[in-house]
């Protein structure tokens, strides 16, 4: 068994079901992971793109000239 990187909670998931690349979440805290390898099962936390996106538009309105 393996636990959520985040929260610490148990993760029930077996190495034999799942793939390296395979996505997972954690049921407590909802943060999605990225299977890196199976054995040993080892995850890595998955940054979503479109915050990223959001917040460089508001960075480029800051920016911007007003006059």
């Amino acid at each position: 068994m393996v636990q959520c990187p985040e929260c610490e909670s148990n993760l029930d998931i077996e190495e034999d079901e799942v793939d390296e690349g395979e996505i997972v979440s954690c049921p407590e805290c909802g943060a999605d992971f990225e299977v890196i390898t199976t054995v040993p099962l080892e995850l890595k936390r998955v940054v979503e793109e479109e915050a990223d996106e959001d917040e460089e538009g508001v960075e480029e309105g800051e920016d911007g000239d007003y006059s």
